[in-house]
């Protein structure tokens, strides 16, 4: 009775409801960074094999490079997408709902990455394998994209009317804001992906895969740039958070020190540096990301009471407890199979006749 009785003092008192609120809102953001760090690379591996590989040995070797592990990475997603429902009901309706042609077309791509990895190899025709490696590439492409223009869309603000509901359609998410953040995400995962392909290569393709990440380095810097102008004068809200807790001016200070050191670290010799400086890099903007909505999730541009936050949209405090304790058993779960995972497949990629 006595161990019932603490346990019910800490889950009430230690964890408060508005406590148990702001550790999912941070436990969201741990998985979806989780899922563009990992996700993020050998997405940006898919959208550049076309054009790194000359010849199908190389085209194999680029894709036995994430082969086992893109499966793995994209669990993240589904994770996040478990823990929003269940944490965030009304966000998770309501997200869903308004992007359901767009998250439909997502899923479309992620079935595609894996269908165009397991089908190319089956074939031994260069008509079947070069139809499979288009594929390969627009499916990642696409799904780089998508999740860059859902997150500008959820950063400007949507069309939510009452009930939370959607009132927009699918053009209205698509206009020049949320194309540039789609563009600035498509340009970071390509660039993760050549630093990850440097160190999984060698040889020619690998002197190949060196010579266009300083190419696509300022291509995202250029994107990125006119990315935070944009933000600053079409997302006013997104610094009010900064001014008003000034400590939190060291993550874009942070990041801006990340992304000068990506080709320093490649001029040293150092691309496991470079590597872990581009993950720092896609963190940083997923914090960023993360304090420039807080505390809402969906924002409303026809009425503040229909803007969702972590207030009005989460569960219950006992739901988020008993949910809190599931993760804290599962997150090391899938934290440990991602370690042990790429710890068996480090190493450059070899081919043997089990490959794709």
């Amino acid at each position: 009775m006595f161990s019932l009785g603490y346990f019910e003092w800490f889950n009430h008192q230690l964890l408060s409801y508005d406590t148990l609120t702001h550790i999912w809102f941070l436990l969201l953001g741990v998985l979806i960074t989780g899922y563009a760090i990992l996700d993020g690379f050998d997405l940006g591996v898919g959208m550049l094999h076309p054009f790194i590989a000359k010849d199908d040995r190389e085209r194999r070797l680029v894709m036995n490079s994430i082969g086992p592990l893109w499966d793995g990475n994209e669990v993240w997603l589904v994770t996040f997408g478990g823990a929003l429902f269940a944490a965030f009901p009304n966000a998770y309706a309501t997200v869903f709902s308004s992007f359901y042609t767009a998250f439909f077309l997502l899923l479309t791509c992620l079935i595609g990455r894996a269908v165009s990895l397991e089908f190319r190899s089956k074939v031994h025709e260069p008509v079947w394998r070069r139809f499979w490696d288009f594929g390969f590439f627009l499916s990642s492409f696409t799904a780089a994209l998508l999740l860059g223009i859902a997150g500008g869309n959820i950063m400007a603000g949507m069309e939510l009317g009452a009930k939370f509901h959607y009132e927009g359609s699918l053009l209205s998410q698509v206009y020049w804001y949320p194309l540039l953040v789609g563009a600035m995400t498509t340009s970071l995962f390509a660039l993760h992906g050549a630093i990850y392909l440097y160190l999984k290569t060698e040889d020619e393709l690998q002197a190949r895969v060196k010579r266009v990440i300083l190419p696509l380095f300022f291509v995202f810097c250029g994107v990125y740039t006119v990315v935070s102008i944009a933000t600053w004068w079409h997302v006013p809200h997104a610094t009010d958070n900064l001014f008003s807790a000034p400590m939190l001016w060291i993550v874009p200070v942070l990041n801006f020190f990340a992304v000068l050191n990506i080709p320093r670290a490649m001029h040293l010799g150092r691309p496991g540096y470079a590597f872990f400086t581009s993950t720092m890099v896609i963190a940083a903007l997923a914090c960023l990301f993360s304090v420039a909505i807080f505390p809402n999730l969906m924002l409303s541009n026809l009425a503040d009471e229909y803007t969702i936050t972590i207030y009005n949209g989460r569960s219950s405090h006992q739901t988020l407890w008993t949910m809190l304790v599931i993760a804290i058993i599962g997150i090391p779960c899938v934290l440990s199979y991602t370690v042990v995972i790429y710890w068996i497949f480090r190493g450059k990629v070899q081919l043997d006749p089990n490959s794709y």
